[in-house]
């Protein structure tokens, strides 16, 4: 399929959008989704082509290198001394790659709604703002150049917006729609002001010219320096800040577990597989410049490693499924900044950037397996607490099998997806820091345990009272998609993809390090053998160990205070201190001063109004009067 066929994977999802947007209400629900869902079909289709001819035509390999495709590129703005602003689409390996991904998650997410989604009001609206952020992502990842990236980083922002706040009669979704987008502009602020710091010292915006001399454009920053690091560092540290905010890493994660408010299909499309991966993306897309500044690559490294920490411990705790999910994929998505981080042309020929590709990928997957899995979940038992579940494999046999295919994949236990991908970012960890290597080991594990934790409690847990619904596998729109996610997170990991995506475009052979696997396997089985003693049957053994570690166990499910210290901070301090002081000072001082001059200009004009009395003789008089005072001042000045 031509390459140039790509433009009708952004130009489909637009029109969908403004079809539905605009006459939706006028079709009924039931058209408005299956519309919704062939548009998507037929873009995936096209997504797959394009992706496929890039990878297999021989044509774009040079010297064994698989070059990066200009499919157009057209002016939009000229800014200053040559400085351009192009819009175009940019095809190379990641972005073929992030095709595949999009287009797959978002045609399971369109079929599975058909079913979840059913009966919904705003049906049509759903299927609309689907549409929207499809296109905004696609069009995100075939950005020609960093500032077109830009501008559908923000359409991903809006669209998701209006997705987490979908049902905007309910207060929390709407509180977390607003935290989500006021969160993400923050981070988005230091994007923007490290593209205009890149592009002062640059001279460009576009992607195929910075990664061409990546050497020389860094040099032409290297003499200006603050706190002792370049200007270039300084950029590419403020665009990570944006990547970040936009994948929920510490301390900039608050607004993703709250975003869960939003469908169940929403959180599989925005916060697991697509719009969460976008900063990892955008760190990826501009690797061959963070390679020239170590120092901001270990400031993502310690950013990676510190939240998937965190954010496993936190999950340990959660009794909401969807929060256990949420907090799993912010850990997820911290191994693949930890593999960018640690990623170094000397260790095995730069392992770590093919290593975090290859995670996006496979966990994508089996993490959109693991929310649409949720769902079907949540739309039987009409609940998100793990309380309200048990002995579902009984009643849900195909979601049960589904979701035990993603919890052996996430726990990295062979030969699932998630074993291969994690096992190369572990060696690529290693090669870097045995530091780095046992941290990662021991999120690793913790990973098997809490979702090991969560299969336990869903499907093997003493039954609770199902009088009132008895659960079952849902209808053929919403078990399809399952069934499919399922088969991939299977044979995901068996993809060569090293000899697709690398960070300079040869080919890299995966193989499988027994040093490094083999320790990883048995501590994932241990964390499994750990969950499930205390999880297989309903035992006192959990509450236990949560009363005899009380601190930690209440730290843990209150997410360690982060909210609200973000709550002291901007309530207490920013707005009870800062704010009312500038509320005062504009109050009292600015408007009492404008009061003040108002108040006397007043009464002057009071007290001189019966100078205007319409008397001559009172004219000449105050004239006269005027002029002998103005003689006097005269006479006083010229003597003194």
């Amino acid at each position: 399929m031509d390459l140039s066929l790509s433009i009708i994977t952004l130009l489909l999802p637009l029109f969908m959008f403004l079809l539905l947007g605009l006459c939706g209400m006028k079709m009924s629900k039931q058209a408005a989704g299956v519309l919704g869902t062939l548009g998507m079909l037929v873009t995936t289709v096209v997504a797959y082509g394009v992706a496929l001819n890039y990878f297999f035509n021989p044509e774009f390999v040079v010297d064994g290198v698989r070059e990066a495709q200009s499919v157009f590129d057209a002016t939009w703005l000229t800014l200053g001394d040559g400085l351009k602003v192009t819009m175009g689409i940019y095809i190379d390996p990641i972005s073929a790659m992030m095709l595949i991904v999009i287009s797959t998650i978002s045609m399971m997410v369109h079929l599975y709604s058909l079913g979840y989604m059913h009966g919904e009001k705003g049906f049509q609206r759903y299927y609309a703002f689907l549409a929207l952020f499809t296109f905004s992502m696609l069009g995100l990842v075939v950005a020609t150049n960093i500032f077109q990236m830009f501008i559908f980083f923000e359409m991903v922002g809006v669209s998701s917006y209006l997705l987490i706040g979908f049902y905007y009669e309910k207060g929390a979704a709407v509180a977390a729609s607003k935290k989500a987008f006021i969160v993400t502009r923050f981070a988005d602020l230091g994007f923007l002001i490290g593209i205009m710091l890149l592009s002062y010292y640059c001279g460009t915006f576009d992607f195929k010219t910075l990664m061409a001399s990546p050497g020389s454009i860094l040099a032409n920053s290297a003499g200006v320096t603050f706190l002792g690091c370049s200007a270039a560092s300084w950029a590419l540290a403020l665009i990570f800040i944006g990547g970040a905010g936009k994948s929920a890493m510490f301390p900039l994660h608050i607004w993703l577990p709250d975003a869960m408010e939003g469908p169940t299909p929403v959180s599989a499309l925005i916060h697991a597989a697509t719009m969460v991966v976008a900063g990892v993306f955008l760190v990826a897309r501009m690797f061959p410049l963070y390679l020239g500044t170590p120092e901001v690559l270990e400031l993502i490294t310690v950013t990676g490693a510190v939240t998937a920490l965190y954010a496993a411990i936190v999950a340990c705790a959660q009794t909401d499924i969807k929060r256990v999910l949420a907090f799993s994929t912010i850990s997820q998505i911290a191994f693949m900044f930890t593999a960018l981080g640690v990623a170094r042309p000397e260790f095995h020929e730069g392992v770590g950037y093919m290593a975090s590709m290859f995670h996006l990928f496979t966990h994508a997957m089996f993490k959109g397996l693991l929310f649409l899995c949720a769902g079907a979940i949540i739309h039987m038992v009409h609940s998100n607490e793990m309380d309200a579940m048990g002995n579902l494999r009984k009643y849900m046999p195909i979601t049960h099998i589904a979701f035990l295919v993603a919890c052996l994949a996430i726990a990295g236990i062979p030969p699932f997806a998630g074993f291969f991908s994690k096992d190369e970012i572990l060696v690529a960890v290693y090669a870097n820091s045995s530091f780095w290597g046992v941290w990662m080991s021991a999120v690793a594990g913790l990973t098997a345990f809490y979702m090991f934790r969560l299969y336990y409690r869903i499907f093997w847990w003493n039954k609770p009272d199902y009088s009132h619904h008895t659960p079952h596998d849902c209808e053929w729109t919403m078990s399809v998609p399952l069934i499919i996610l399922a088969v991939i997170s299977c044979v995901a990991g068996f993809i060569p993809f090293g000899h697709f995506v690398t960070y300079n475009g040869m080919e890299y052979s995966i193989h499988i390090e027994w040093s490094v696997a083999a320790p990883s396997i048995a501590i994932a089985v241990v964390g499994i053998v750990i969950a499930t003693v205390l999880y297989r049957k309903e035992n006192p053994m959990p509450d236990r160990i949560a009363s005899s570690m009380k601190g930690l166990h209440k730290a843990a499910y209150r997410r360690f205070y982060i909210d609200e210290i973000y709550q002291f901070v901007t309530h207490r301090i920013i707005f009870g201190i800062i704010c009312r002081g500038i509320e005062w000072f504009d109050h009292v001082i600015v408007d009492g001063t404008m009061n003040m001059l108002a108040s006397v200009t007043n009464s002057a004009s009071y007290a001189i109004r019966k100078f205007q009395s319409g008397s001559i003789q009172m004219y000449v008089w105050v004239y006269l009067i005027g002029a002998l005072l103005l003689a006097v001042v005269t006479c006083l000045f010229l003597i003194w």
